[in-house]
C-alpha cells in the first residue's frame, strides 16, 4: 500500500488553522502541527493574570487544537531569529507595529525548512484571501508563497479554489473539489464548516493571537526603543510590556506599576532584575523601576505609587524602595494629586 503525503500545518491555534488541518486529515493527508514561538502570542500570559481575563480558557491554544485533531504538535522557538522580522520588516508594518506580511513569509520559510528536513511532502496554512488587511490579500499570497522559497508546496485549503492549483493538487495527492473558496473578513462560513465538523468550542474568530497588533502593546514597544536609543528586547522585556500601567515621568526611566493582586504577584519575580515602590502604611500596589534614577527620581516614584495606594487621600503615606541588591530604604511622602499627574506620563 502506498504511504499517505504528509503535510505540515501551521498552527496558530486559532479557528482557521484547525480547519485547514482537519480538511486535509479528511482526505487522507498526514498531518503534523507547527507552532512557532516568537514570544509575542497572547495566549498563556494575561489569561493567567488578570482577574478580568478569569473566565477566559488558561491554555495553550495551539496545543489544544492538536489535541482536538488528535496530531502531533511541534512547538519551535523562534525569538532570537524573529528579532529582525520585528526590527526591519521589508515590508513594512502594519496599523501598529506588527510586521505581518514578513512574519508570514518568514514562518512558511521556516515550515519549508522543517518539511525538507523531515521527509514532509507539502505546507498548509489557514490563510484566506480578503481576511487579513495585509498578509491575505489577493496580490500578498504570492508574494508570502514566492519569498518563502516554498512556491508551489504552499496549499491553503481553506481559499485553495481561488488561487492557481498547487503541487500537491496537480499531482492527485489531495483533491481540488474538496478544498474551499473562502474568502473576505467575515467568518460565518468557517463557523459553519466548524459545525459540520463538530467543532463547538474554538478560538474567538478575527480575536488576534500577537501582541504586536495591539496598539497600545505597540505604543509601550516603541516608548522602549525609544529610551534605549535602538531597536532591541529581550525576552523579559516582552513580558512586561503585557503587565501593568506604564509611566514615564523622565526621558530616564518608566515604572510598571501592577493593578491587581495577580500583577503585584508576578511583579514580584522581577525584584531582583528592577529596583521596586511598595506602599507600607497603606494597601496598595508593587512598582517596578525601568531605568536610571537619582534620589529625586525616587522620591518622585514613591509619590506616584501612594497615589495609586488606598493612602491617595492621605496626607503621607510610607513607601519602601528596594535596590535590586535587597538594600531597603523607608520614605514619607504625600501622594501626588490627580493635576500633578501629566497625561503624557502614560504610554
Amino acid at each position: 500500500m502506498n504511504q499517505p503525503r504528509k503535510a505540515a500545518a501551521l498552527i496558530s491555534g486559532g479557528l482557521d488553522s484547525l480547519l485547514a488541518a482537519k480538511v486535509m486529515l479528511e482526505q487522507g493527508i498526514h498531518v503534523e502541527g507547527i507552532n512557532f514561538y516568537t514570544g509575542f502570542c497572547v495566549e498563556g500570559h494575561t489569561h493567567a493574570i488578570r482577574k478580568k481575563d478569569q473566565k477566559k480558557p488558561k491554555r495553550n491554544n495551539a496545543l489544544w487544537v492538536a489535541e482536538q485533531l488528535g496530531i502531533k504538535l511541534h512547538i519551535i522557538d523562534i525569538v532570537e531569529q524573529y528579532k529582525e522580522v520585528v526590527f526591519n520588516p521589508k515590508h513594512g508594518y502594519g496599523a501598529n507595529l506588527n510586521p505581518c506580511l514578513d512574519c508570514k513569509i518568514f514562518m512558511v520559510s521556516k515550515a519549508l525548512e522543517w518539511i525538507k528536513a523531515n521527509g514532509f511532502d507539502f505546507i498548509i496554512t489557514g490563510e484566506v484571501i480578503g481576511q487579513r488587511p495585509m498578509s491575505q490579500r489577493k496580490e500578498t499570497l504570492p508574494v508570502v508563497a514566492g519569498e518563502s522559497g516554498a512556491e508551489n508546496l504552499l496549499l491553503r485549503p481553506l481559499c485553495a479554489k481561488n488561487l492557481p492549483e498547487t503541487l500537491p493538487e496537480s499531482a492527485g495527492w489531495v483533491d481540488r473539489e474538496r478544498l474551499f473558496d473562502f474568502s473576505g473578513r467575515s467568518r460565518k462560513p468557517q463557523m459553519a464548516l466548524a459545525q459540520r465538523y463538530g467543532f463547538e468550542d474554538y478560538a474567538q474568530p478575527a480575536g488576534g493571537c500577537c501582541f504586536l497588533t495591539d496598539a497600545q502593546y505597540s505604543v509601550k514597544l516603541a516608548d522602549l526603543w525609544k529610551a534605549r536609543g535602538r531597536k532591541q528586547y529581550e525576552m523579559d522585556d516582552i513580558m512586561l510590556l503585557k503587565v501593568g500601567r506604564h509611566l514615564r515621568p523622565t526621558p530616564d526611566f518608566k515604572l510598571i506599576i501592577s493593578r491587581e493582586e495577580g500583577e503585584g504577584n508576578f511583579l514580584q519575580g522581577y525584584r531582583k532584575q528592577f529596583p521596586s515602590l511598595r506602599t507600607i502604611s497603606h494597601p496598595g500596589p508593587l512598582a517596578l523601576i525601568d531605568g536610571k534614577v537619582d534620589d529625586q527620581d525616587i522620591e518622585l516614584a514613591a509619590r506616584l505609587i501612594a497615589r495609586y495606594s488606598q493612602g491617595r487621600e492621605a496626607e503621607q503615606v510610607e513607601v519602601e524602595y528596594t535596590a535590586t541588591n535587597g538594600e531597603l530604604r523607608s520614605l514619607e511622602v504625600s501622594p501626588l494629586k490627580p493635576h500633578e499627574i501629566p497625561e503624557e506620563w502614560f504610554i
